[in-house]
């Protein structure tokens, strides 16, 4: 049995915390708290490696830590640093090409490590990071097992 990850934008930790306990985490929309979420299999903290390392140019070790916001026996909400989603907006497609491809030779970590699927998962973190941008709204996870 794996962890399940579902991204979703909140204006602040209280509104995120604030995740319905009471629901499955398959019956969760994604509109839930105002925008639409992401699922993936991948750790917030490879998500956060992966655009830091590849467009920021931040060594891996130097990557800064999650914030955990809620801590309940069936779940966790993490949030991430905005640094995380912010420089995602403004890159074109040879940036986000060339860090797929640093992203997929970074020794000893973690998560997808074909450059095109790196490619493709980063433009979906293009998109959401638009849509957290535009909603006004702070970037968190919700995770379970």
């Amino acid at each position: 049995m794996g962890v399940t990850y579902k991204y979703f934008g909140a204006p602040d930790g209280a509104t995120a915390a604030r995740v319905p306990i009471s629901m499955r985490p398959e019956e969760l929309g994604g509109d839930e708290l105002g925008m639409g979420g992401m699922f993936t299999k991948i750790k917030p903290e490879t998500v956060a490696a992966m655009v830091l390392t590849g467009i920021q140019g931040i060594p891996l070790h130097k990557v800064p830590p999650l914030e955990l916001v809620v801590l309940h026996p069936d779940y966790a909400v993490v949030k991430l640093p905005m640094t995380v989603v912010d420089p995602l907006r403004g890159v074109g497609e040879e940036t986000v090409g060339a860090a797929a491809f640093i992203w997929s030779t970074v020794p000893d970590r973690g998560g997808p490590r074909d450059a095109f699927n790196v490619y493709q998962l980063l433009h979906e973190w293009q998109d959401f990071s638009v849509r957290l941008h535009e909603a006004g709204h702070q970037p968190y996870c919700l995770v379970w097992p």
